[in-house]
């Protein structure tokens, strides 16, 4: 007889709604395009019938991207109308030398209802009259200098294009206001609809929409660092000559730092039976635990302006795009730039490739350029200076071996893409929507 076990209130009704929860997924996958569509004539049914599509996440994922950020969008709006009747506009007047610093002595003492009202823009001594043009400028302003090196608040990733919060902040006695006042603004221009010029790691953009880190992330961060725990989960230890811990050795100006990742991590050794646990936990205290006073203070200003349950409705590549836009893809130069290896230009899966490609939307093409790249910048001299890891990293095909069964992957500190000899267009436009939007990294099965 089984052990009689208490069960929390809700679990019964909780295991109920499961297949019902089963059978509306399956119906949105099914009729995924004509959703969409649907919902592109008449966006609201998301506020009404079709609200599950948005607040269930097994139906979510098969919603575009645009009818999400209409969705996203009006909710935002309803916000900002109503802090816009109570407090009026948000006026700065800043001068054009030092935007950064006043812009955040100004709005730190703001409070977020305050931060939702219409922004108008003055540049001390200059007689410009806002209509939208000095907003825009100011938000392009503040996208550079939230990336000052002098500001110590971020550091690049190994594409040199992609950030994320610098662990050695602490030189700034003020970095955590500014980690909030840099959230406030992300989540401001999000809010009003602009664009910055403000590319994050996509470990980063996990942790604005509340989505856990994976070690698979750290290659865009620190890729020699993520190829040595590749190697440490495929080696035995013994041949490797390593002895680890469950610690984690830094250097913080210049004095040498222990950190437990377990409780007494120190004295706890890695072995070939806990090193998969050791590699997530390493892994984790690079990208989260040795920054989080860093990410919670630029949530904290972020949510402000940002609900934390509106914006989990994007994947990390949908919020790379609304917070910096849709590029414009020149595939004619991206073609003319690209290499190959174990291909030829001529050859027929090559073809078929870039005759995929063009047929792509705007959004399918922005998700490839992140799958392969890291990120939806587009070099402003071209993809002839695409930057990688070494500098300038042209993209580069690789033909992968294994079969057609496998799925496209991506290597984005090189550009490169690995793709398998593929047997029709089709299958290679399956392939690759699939690979992309699932955001697939290494080697994949269909």
């Amino acid at each position: 007889m089984r052990p009689y076990v208490e069960k929390e209130e809700g679990e019964d009704a909780a295991a109920a709604a499961a297949p019902r929860r089963r059978l509306l997924g399956d119906f949105v996958a099914r009729h995924r395009a004509l959703l969409n569509a649907l919902l592109h004539q008449n966006p609201s049914l998301l506020d009404r019938s079709l609200g599950a599509m948005v607040r269930d996440p097994r139906c979510r994922q098969h919603l575009d991207f645009a009818n999400k950020r209409a969705y996203f969008r009006a909710q935002l709006r309803r916000l900002r109308q109503q802090s816009t009747r109570r407090y009026g506009s948000l006026r700065l007047s800043v001068p054009r030398a030092q935007v950064f610093e006043y812009s955040f002595h100004q709005l730190r003492i703001r409070t977020a209802e305050e931060m939702r009202g219409r922004l108008h823009i003055t540049f001390d001594g200059e007689e410009g009259i806002d209509a939208g043009g000095l907003t825009r400028e100011w938000y392009s302003i503040l996208a550079r200098e939230i990336f000052n090196a002098d500001y110590a608040l971020f550091k690049a990733g190994a594409d040199g294009v992609t950030f994320q919060p610098n662990a050695l902040s602490t030189i700034n006695p003020d970095h955590l206001a500014y980690f909030k006042f840099v959230g406030r603004i992300v989540g401001k221009a999000i809010a009003d609809g602009q664009l910055l010029d403000a590319h994050f790691t996509h470990s980063f953009y996990k942790h604005i929409l509340g989505v856990p880190v994976t070690y698979p992330d750290m290659e865009a961060i620190d890729p020699t660092y993520y190829r040595n725990l590749v190697t440490i989960l495929r080696a035995p230890l013994e041949t490797l000559g390593l002895e680890l811990t469950f610690s984690a050795e830094s250097n913080e100006f210049g004095r040498p730092v222990t950190v437990d990742l377990i409780p007494r991590g120190r004295d706890v050794a890695v072995d070939d039976a806990n090193k998969l646990a050791y590699v997530q936990r390493i892994a984790h205290h690079r990208m989260t635990d040795a920054i989080r006073p860093q990410i919670e203070a630029f949530l904290e200003g972020f949510h402000e302006l940002v609900p934390p349950e509106l914006v989990s409705i994007f994947t990390p590549a949908e919020l790379e795009l609304l917070i910096s836009g849709m590029p414009t893809i020149d595939l004619d130069d991206l073609q003319a730039n690209t290499e190959y290896t174990g291909y030829k230009s001529s050859d027929a899966p090559i073809q078929a490739f870039w005759s995929v490609l063009r047929g792509f939307t705007h959004e399918e093409r922005a998700l490839f350029l992140q799958f392969v790249t890291g990120t939806s910048k587009v070099p402003l001299e071209g993809f002839a200076q695409l930057q990688g890891m070494r500098g300038v990293q042209r993209f580069n095909i690789h033909r992968a071996y294994g079969g057609a069964h496998l799925l496209p992957s991506a290597h984005t500190c090189f550009n490169q893409l690995d793709l398998p000899e593929y047997t029709s267009e089709d299958q290679t436009r399956a392939r690759l929507l699939l690979a992309i939007k699932e955001g697939a990294t290494g080697f994949g099965f269909a």
